[in-house]
C-alpha cells in the first residue's frame, strides 16, 4: 500500500484527535479488520470484467466535446461519443488519486479525513418529501431543510451534513442550490457538499466556498465536494464531466456513484453489476485526473436489487449487502477512497421493516469499510422521503457503530485483575472499585432505546420508538444554538446570494 501520497492535503487545521468519545470525534478511525468477502480469484475476475467493459464495450461521454478531447489526447479510442479505454489505462490514471484527503470544515475541529481507515457519516441526500409523526408525509420546504440542517449539526454521530437533506420544493429549482448551501454554511460548521445539477450551480457552490474559506486557502485544501451519478449503464453525461471540471479543476473533490438497479440499469446478476459499477467509477475517476492530476476523488457504488415482478427497488437485501463488502475490497485494491451503502429501506415508516433493512445495509457498509457514507441517516421509502424521526433513530445506531469500529482495548484496566482480588467467588462486581472507575464509560448508552422496567416505561407515557424520536428531534431544535460565524463572511455570502438570485430567472424544472 502506498503511503504518504499527497500528504500536503492533510492540513494541520484538523488538529489532534479528541479523546475517545462518541460525542466529540469529527470522524471515525477504524481499528478493526475489514470483512473480506471474496478471495483474490473472484476479485481478479471482476476487475478483468471491468477492464473488458472499458476496452471492448466502452463508455459514452455525451454532451461535452471537451471531455472527448481530453480522452483522445490521453490515448483512448474515441469514436463519436463512445470512449473505449485500453486495458489498464483507467487503473493507471487512477494511481494519482490521493489515497486519503481532508475535507476541511469551517470549524477546524470538525474537519474530516476521507480514505484510509476512516469513516465519515453523512445525512440522507435528495428526497423531495419529508415525514414526521405529527406533520405526516409532505413535500419538503426551506423550513424543513433548515430544521434538518440544525438537527444534523447537533447530532455528534453525523460527521457531514451533505446538502439536499430534503428538497426545498417551495424555492425555484434555478435558485434553491444557493439557499441550500447558505443553510449548511450558516447553521452548521461541519463539512458539506455542493450542487452539481448544472455547471453554473457547481460554480456557484465553489464560489460560495471561496467566500467562506478564502480563495488562498482553497488553492491547496479541499473544502467542498460534488456528488454525481453515472447514467448506468455505461453513460457519463455532461453533468458528471462538467462537475469534474468545476470541482476538480479547483482542487476540490468529486464523488462518482454508479446507481445500478440490477435487472434494469445493470444485468440481473450481482457479479456483472458490481463489475459494471467498477468500470463506470474508474472511468470517472480517470477523467478527474485528466482534468487535474492529484484531484481528490471517491469511488462510489449504489447497487440495489429490485423486484423483477413490479420493478420496484428493494433495500437491505442480500445482493446489495454483498456488493457493499466487495466494492470495499475492490476500492482498497485501487488504493482510493470509496463510498457505498447507508441506512437504506423501502419502508414507508420508521418501523420494524425500516430497522431491519437499514441495519443490514448499514452493517455491511461498516464491515466493508466505506470511507464516506451518504444516506447514513434519515432515509425512508426508497429515498423518496426524509424522516425526522428516522434521522435521530439512525444517528443513535451510528454512535453505536463508532464504538464497535474503535475496537476493544486490551490493557491493565480492561483485564480487571484487581477486581478479581476484591470480589469473592459467587459475589458481584457492582460495587467494586473497578466498576466505580469505569461505570461512566464502560458501555455505550443509547439515547433512543428504552431499557427501563415495564412499570417505569408505562409511567412515562408508554412511548414507542417513533414517539421517543419525535420528542428528541423537537428537543434538539428547541435547544439549538448556531455556531459562530464572522459577521463579514455572513454579509458577503448574503450579498452573493442576492446578486446571483437577481441574475437567475425563476424556473421550476
Amino acid at each position: 500500500m502506498r503511503q504518504g501520497k499527497k500528504s500536503r492535503r492533510i492540513s494541520s487545521r484538523n488538529g489532534r484527535h479528541q479523546p475517545r468519545s462518541v460525542a466529540t470525534v469529527p470522524y471515525i478511525k477504524r481499528k478493526i479488520p475489514y470483512y473480506e468477502f471474496l478471495g483474490d480469484e473472484g476479485l481478479s475476475a471482476l476487475e478483468d470484467q471491468a477492464d473488458w467493459l472499458l476496452q471492448e464495450i466502452g463508455v459514452e461521454f455525451r454532451e461535452n466535446p471537451h471531455a472527448l478531447k481530453l480522452w483522445k489526447q490521453a490515448g483512448a479510442d474515441v469514436h463519436g461519443t463512445r470512449v473505449k479505454i485500453p486495458r489498464g489505462m483507467a487503473r493507471e490514471l487512477c494511481r494519482t488519486i490521493p489515497e486519503k484527503f481532508l475535507q476541511n470544515a469551517r470549524n477546524p475541529s470538525r474537519t474530516v479525513e476521507i480514505g484510509g481507515d476512516n469513516h465519515v457519516f453523512a445525512c440522507v441526500f435528495g428526497p423531495p418529501f419529508v415525514q414526521d409523526l405529527k406533520g405526516g408525509r409532505r413535500y419538503g420546504n426551506i423550513h424543513d431543510l433548515e430544521n434538518l440542517v440544525k438537527i444534523a449539526y447537533s447530532l455528534p454521530s453525523i460527521h457531514h451534513t451533505g446538502l439536499v437533506i430534503c428538497e426545498p420544493c417551495d424555492i425555484p429549482v434555478s435558485k434553491r442550490h444557493l439557499d441550500m448551501l447558505y443553510l449548511h454554511m450558516r447553521y452548521s460548521d461541519k463539512p458539506f457538499l455542493g450542487a452539481i445539477t448544472e455547471k453554473s450551480r457547481a460554480q456557484d457552490s465553489v464560489d460560495m466556498a471561496r467566500i467562506l474559506f478564502g480563495a488562498e486557502f482553497m488553492e491547496d485544501h479541499c473544502v467542498i465536494m460534488g456528488n454525481v451519478n453515472t447514467n448506468s449503464p455505461l453513460l457519463v453525461d455532461k453533468v458528471v464531466t462538467e462537475a469534474a471540471e468545476v470541482y476538480c479543476g479547483a482542487g476540490q473533490a468529486l464523488v462518482a456513484v454508479p446507481f445500478i438497479l440490477s435487472g434494469a440499469m445493470g444485468p440481473a446478476t450481482t457479479a456483472a453489476s458490481i463489475a459494471q459499477a467498477l468500470a463506470e467509477g474508474m472511468a470517472v475517476g480517470a477523467y478527474t485526473q485528466l482534468v487535474r492530476k492529484g484531484a481528490p476523488f471517491i469511488l462510489g457504488n449504489f447497487l440495489s436489487s429490485m423486484s423483477l415482478k413490479s420493478g420496484a427497488p428493494t433495500f437491505g437485501m442480500p445482493e446489495p449487502v454483498m456488493s457493499n463488502f466487495i466494492v470495499g475490497q475492490l476500492a482498497r485494491r485501487l488504493n482510493i477512497p470509496f463510498r457505498c451503502g447507508g441506512s437504506l429501506t423501502s419502508s414507508k415508516l420508521p418501523d420494524a421493516q425500516a430497522a431491519a433493512e437499514s441495519a443490514d445495509s448499514m452493517f455491511s457498509t461498516i464491515l466493508g469499510g466505506a470511507n464516506f457514507v451518504l444516506h447514513s441517516a434519515g432515509w425512508l421509502e426508497g429515498g423518496l422521503v426524509t424522516g425526522y424521526e428516522k434521522l435521530v433513530q439512525d444517528a443513535d445506531r451510528l454512535a453505536a457503530y463508532q464504538v464497535m469500529l474503535s475496537g476493544m482495548p486490551i490493557d491493565e484496566n480492561t483485564m480487571a485483575r484487581d477486581a478479581y482480588h476484591e470480589v469473592e467467588p459467587a459475589g458481584h462486581f457492582l460495587a467494586s472499585q473497578h466498576t466505580l472507575r469505569n461505570y461512566e464509560t464502560a458501555f455505550f448508552e443509547s439515547k433512543m432505546s428504552d431499557n427501563d422496567s415495564f412499570e417505569q416505561w408505562q409511567e412515562r407515557g408508554s412511548l414507542d420508538s417513533r414517539q421517543r424520536a419525535h420528542e428528541r428531534w423537537n428537543s434538539i431544535l428547541k435547544n439549538y444554538q448556531a455556531p459562530p460565524m464572522e459577521e463579514g463572511k455572513n454579509e458577503e455570502l448574503l450579498e452573493f446570494l442576492g446578486k446571483r438570485k437577481s441574475e437567475l430567472p425563476d424556473k421550476w424544472y
